[in-house]
């Protein structure tokens, strides 16, 4: 009888390396297909938008409508090509799935789960049942017995509590072993100076390709934004660090039109570990780009000026804006300028003032509870992952229906979202909760999002 058992679990074992390499080859091909389709993406999408920003004043209508199916095209042709992507990795929904008999699965996982579903699918162990014991407990049981080469998930489950997952270390490796060229981080940062600085220059009326010399006059912009950016991502590279998370530089997008950049990213390479973490990261970075962004927009306020005019531009050149076009934006004018407020609502920002006022904006953004934006992980966190997936859905179609109806503006980056954010990236340990401290730390940034959303009552 022993013999017999050990035979099986010596063919168990056999049959799940051929299934931890199978899938492991799989993993790295959809690597490679979705870096290609992300490349492709940027690519596209700075393609519409530069015909977009250089058609003709005469043909804008034919323009706007150009630029529009453009980009429905593009998107049509990325999801073809992702869900070929996908079925190619071997990771479509009707994978084939076999049950796991007693024998087959582990005896860490029979000690801290009372396993009532067990099967394999696309090289992934999969467990259902009620924990023995508290999900930090035995997700560090897990990690400790399991060994090296494989990866223990844990996650919730709706209809038996908790669900286990065993993923081939080989996968993480996979992702890991990519060299990362700092160069490529360096010349994205410089080329991005470069263009935030000629459009900070051209908000000034100065053409920086006939007066070079005074390509001072942009840097004030170019700087301020840079900077909120810039801390904005370390917040998140040094969060991730702190907890051992393997994690990018950040790559800077510079455009040579509108705000001169489409922003920064760092790439997370390794999970978060549990839900803690996960949060820890996904608010360093926000909060971080307002300890610039907000003493930006103070001092850069003290060189704007009131005015009663109603444009959102003057001159073609400097930037205003409604004194009320936020709750937050309004109390930081008013700290800054006080009683000179009186004489209008209108504000002709000067360039710090503008990255300043862009810094909010995209803090705002990135707050949204979606997928996979800082909001969408925050709020993955607090509330786990059902309920976390309900808010996402509701913010993301409230910002198309925003979009269609009150703030055409909003459509490129809804579309964005939408095709970008995707779902949050759950944590290996999907079940333990996040600190009281954390979770109040957390109400406090989505009030932040919403004192930057909602604009000033009229009645204050």
């Amino acid at each position: 009888m022993a013999d017999t058992e050990a035979s099986g679990m010596r063919l168990a074992g056999k049959r799940y390396n051929m299934n931890d390499q199978m899938h492991s080859q799989a993993m790295r091909q959809r690597l490679r297909m979705t870096t290609w389709l992300r490349v492709l993406l940027i690519f596209l999408l700075l393609l519409s938008l530069t015909f977009f920003f250089f058609v003709p004043g005469g043909a804008l209508f034919a323009g706007v409508l150009g630029f529009w199916c453009f980009m429905l095209v593009s998107f049509w042709l990325l999801w073809v090509f992702l869900g070929r992507s996908r079925a190619v990795a071997g990771v479509a929904p009707g994978a084939e799935a076999h049950m796991l008999h007693e024998l087959e699965q582990p005896a860490p996982v029979r000690e801290v789960m009372d396993v009532r579903v067990a099967m394999e699918q696309s090289g992934v162990q999969i467990f259902r049942g009620m924990l023995r014991e508290s999900a930090a407990a035995a997700y560090q049981k897990l990690k400790q017995t399991l060994g090296a080469q494989t990866v223990p998930l844990l996650q919730q489950d709706d209809q038996m509590g908790a669900a286990i997952l065993l993923m081939p270390k080989s996968v993480e490796e996979a992702t890991l072993e990519r060299p990362v060229h700092v160069w490529v981080n360096w010349l994205l940062f410089g080329l991005t100076l470069l263009t935030t600085t000629w459009v900070g220059a051209a908000q000034q009326g100065v053409d920086l390709l006939r007066e070079p010399g005074r390509f001072a006059v942009g840097l004030p912009y170019s700087l301020g934004l840079l900077a909120i950016l810039g801390v904005h991502e370390l917040g998140h590279f040094f969060a991730a660090r702190r907890h051992g998370m393997n994690v990018t530089p950040p790559y800077f997008i510079p455009v040579p039109f509108a705000l001169g950049t489409f922003g920064a990213f760092i790439k997370m390479r390794s999970p978060s570990e549990d839900r803690r973490s996960l949060f820890d990261v996904a608010v360093a970075g926000p909060l971080a780009g307002l300890a610039i962004a907000i003493p930006a927009l103070l001092i850069g306020l003290h060189y704007s000026n009131v005015e009663n005019s109603s444009l959102h531009f003057m001159n073609g050149s400097a930037v205003s804006t409604p004194v009320g076009s936020s709750i937050l934006f309004a109390l930081l004018a008013k700290l800054s300028l006080g009683g000179a407020l009186a004489g209008g609502d209108m504000l002709r920002l000067s360039p710090l003032a503008f990255a300043g006022w862009l810094g909010l904006i995209i803090t705002a953004l990135n707050l949204l509870p979606i997928g996979q934006l800082d909001g969408g992980h925050i709020a993955r966190a607090m509330f786990g992952n059902r309920i976390g997936r309900i808010i996402s859905n509701v913010a993301l179609w409230t910002l198309f229906l925003l979009a269609l109806l009150k703030f055409p503006g909003l459509m490129v980056w809804a579309l964005i979202v939408f095709f970008i954010a995707g779902r949050s990236t759950p944590p290996l340990n999907d079940l333990t909760p996040i600190s009281p401290a954390q979770r109040y730390l957390g109400y406090l940034t989505f009030l932040i999002l919403a004192l930057i959303i909602i604009p000033l009552p009229a009645s204050w």
